[in-house]
């Protein structure tokens, strides 16, 4: 295997991987890793794109913002994108993100530049929409383009006033005709603690955390819901204005506190690295004494005409940063070390831990991901370790303090612990996986959660308790057993926490699946590798599910998948050996026979670009990089990062550089903006 080839095999499995963290974290409020281990792989991805850019795929992470936004609200595109930040993580990084500025405004070496430093708070991201000073839009972030109508779940938290005030900032100051104001939404840590003590007593949900308590609160069906949890609100910026009322961030946001929403008190404006830094230390300082949880400061360059001229790069701006906070570390003893199975098969070891406060959180468990880092850290029962909590998501220990103790070393399972079957880890992989598929119990449990969350069926209701519940009784097997819950209804009444309307709403809410959305279903089946992105790839290029289930029963299915771009030989391997297995395939004809799965239809419209390939490069004057991302993918064409032979169409904005250059030299088409215009319109 070549270089590039093992780069290109790395990228793709970075791919995937942060398709799926990204999910988890951002569409199912259940983040499985560390946001230093999620900045890790992004960071990984970005250094093989930056030394390996002919490999930059159009679904590359460093293109893509959040994730998609669920399936039960309304869909809002955002009048301007919503984009994200990149990291700092050390006082180098903040130097050089300055001496980054001076040079693209071609300032001198010593220039001062302005910087405004606030904490960034741990939350959801929000954008407000006033017209006239009246609410009328809110929004989540989603995939930073298209989010999720929130406008009933925001009118019930009492930061957010549903009319800006008028006390003006500057003299003659008056409120624009329009105004986004863009913020997070979020819960303090006391109100965290208290909700979870509620959902305990009730025997409901209990959230890992502030952040996606706050998330899951705000996402509900019910505003009512949302009204009675305890969700919060800080301003940071804003989008789409008609006027600003200020030339200047630090201008912009007090005129934000002045008009009625909450912004951090600690915002501060200085003149200098140094002062920024100052800044960063004292709020890490009183982190754990905060009410809220923050993961860094952020950084923006205070005037308004640099912010425009320096712009946007990828899916984040120039002009700002986040300095992320080290992770917070404490140390305590391992008791136990259980061993998880999931939905896969994949057998995931559990540290169990005397009780620990990491951070001002009382730690008990962390993950030890898989049978390498378990030699890696070499622990044991009985071990002390050090244990971190990176980004207030998920602890993990980062050393064994006791490993020259004379102790026996913990031996991996080779055999499942739910049903006995051979447990092993193909070649290539470190995971140890659970042969034993739909017969495992684990395994059928975590594929039937799999398959009616938020991402997959979406079927509200049906919850991890109930599942369980569904699945002692004998009920649930496969996910076709949902479909034929109804028979049992009059059982169910007769059971202890079922109403008749409780019923009857699941029931209701099951039925209303039937007629299957294909990309859900798909993705719901859990087939390794298989996730919302590539659901859709297969979809476009095969109309339906029952012909990819036909395909990867052909003789020829790896030659038929693999030629479908964005579908390496891992994923159509996976669906290969899925589809060849007698108990999966009679699991998936059941399904066809409760489910009437509809076929894809996409929006893309037959135009002159259709099936090109086309690079976006230079300064885009009237439309951001996602705008024009998103119309050609509407025309039918796909999008690349760099310029190949493969190249249908180059469009070239002003400060174009190397790309235009190869463009040039390889003879490929080259347009500016106003000539992409006129394709789009027509």
């Amino acid at each position: 295997m070549t270089k590039e080839s093992e780069v290109a095999a790395e990228l793709e499995q970075l791919a995937r991987l942060i398709a799926y963290h990204s999910a988890r974290y951002h569409t199912e409020d259940a983040p499985e890793i560390s946001d230093a281990d999620y900045d890790a792989l992004v960071k990984r991805n970005n250094e093989l794109e930056a030394a390996f850019p002919d490999l930059v795929r159009a679904d590359s992470p460093s293109k893509l913002v959040g994730a998609a936004p669920a399936s039960h609200l309304s869909k809002v595109t955002h009048s301007k994108p919503m984009l994200s930040l990149d990291n700092a993580f050390d006082d180098q990084d903040v130097e050089d993100f300055v001496g980054r500025i001076r040079r693209f405004l071609n300032l001198a070496d010593d220039a001062p530049v302005a910087l405004t430093a606030e904490t960034k708070i741990d939350g959801l991201s929000c954008s407000l929409r006033y017209e006239k000073g009246r609410l009328v839009m809110a929004a989540t972030r989603g995939d930073g383009t298209v989010g999720e109508d929130v406008t009933a779940n925001v009118r019930t938290i009492a930061d957010i006033p549903l009319q800006l005030g008028v006390a003006p900032v500057q003299a003659g100051a008056t409120i624009p005709d329009v105004f986004e104001i863009r913020g997070e939404v979020y819960m303090s840590k006391a109100d965290f603690a208290a909700l979870n003590a509620a959902q305990q007593k009730l025997d409901g949900k209990l959230f890992a955390n502030p952040r996606n308590a706050a998330a899951g609160s705000l996402r509900q069906k019910d505003a009512n819901v949302t009204a009675s949890r305890p969700l919060r609100f800080f301003a940071h910026g804003w989008g789409e204005a008609s006027a600003l009322p200020a030339d200047t961030q630090y201008g912009v946001m007090s005129a934000i506190a002045a008009w009625g929403l909450p912004v951090d008190s600690r915002l501060e404006r200085t003149e200098t690295v140094e002062g920024a830094l100052a800044h960063y230390a004292a709020i890490e300082a009183e982190r754990s004494d905060l009410p809220f949880d923050i993961d860094g400061v952020v950084y923006k360059v205070d005037r308004l005409d640099w912010q425009a001229r320096l712009g946007f790069v990828a899916k984040a701006p120039r002009w700002a940063i986040a300095h992320k906070f080290p992770a917070e570390q404490a140390q305590t003893t391992l008791l136990a070390i259980d061993i998880q199975v999931g939905r896969t098969g994949k057998l995931t070891p559990v540290g169990r831990l005397q009780p620990v406060t990491v951070g001002g959180v009382v730690v008990s468990n962390v993950t030890l991901h898989n049978r390498d880092e378990i030699g890696r850290l070499g622990v044991r029962p009985g071990d002390r370790v050090l244990v971190q909590r990176a980004g207030d998501v998920i602890p993990q220990i980062v050393e064994n303090l006791t490993r020259g103790e004379d102790r026996p070393a913990f031996t991996f399972p080779d055999h499942c612990p739910e049903c006995d079957s051979e447990a092993v880890a193909e070649d290539g992989e470190v995971d140890v996986r659970c042969t034993g598929g739909l017969i495992c119990p684990a395994q059928r449990v975590e594929r039937l959660r799999h398959f009616v969350s938020r991402a997959a069926m979406d079927i509200e209701g049906l919850g991890e308790k109930s599942i369980r519940e569904f699945f002692d009784l004998g009920w649930l097997r496969s996910p076709a057993d949902i479909f034929r819950l109804a028979e049992h209804r009059e059982e169910l009444l007769s059971r202890e926490g079922w109403k008749e309307k409780s019923v009857d709403n699941l029931l209701a809410a099951i039925e209303a699946k039937r007629d299957a959305d294909p990309v859900r279903l798909l993705f719901g089946l859990g087939i390794r590798h298989v996730g919302a992105v590539t659901a859709k790839d297969l979809l476009k290029a095969f109309g339906s599910v029952a012909q990819i289930a036909q395909v990867a029963r052909d003789a020829d299915a790896l030659q038929q998948l693999t030629a479908i771009d964005g579908i390496g030989p891992v994923v159509a391997e996976a669906l290969i050996e899925f589809f060849h297995e007698p108990h999966n395939c009679d699991v998936w004809d059941d399904l066809l026979k409760v489910t009437d799965p509809q076929p894809y239809v996409s929006n893309v419209r037959a135009s002159s670009v259709s099936g090109m390939t086309i690079v976006f490069t230079g300064s885009l004057e009237t439309m951001s990089r996602d705008e024009a991302k998103a119309q050609a993918e509407a025309l039918g064409a796909k999008t690349a990062g760099s310029v190949s032979a493969k190249t249908d169409l180059v469009v070239a904005g002003p400060g174009a550089g190397s790309k235009l250059k190869k463009a040039q030299e390889l003879g490929v088409r080259v347009i500016d903006e106003a000539e992409w215009a006129a394709i789009v319109a027509g």
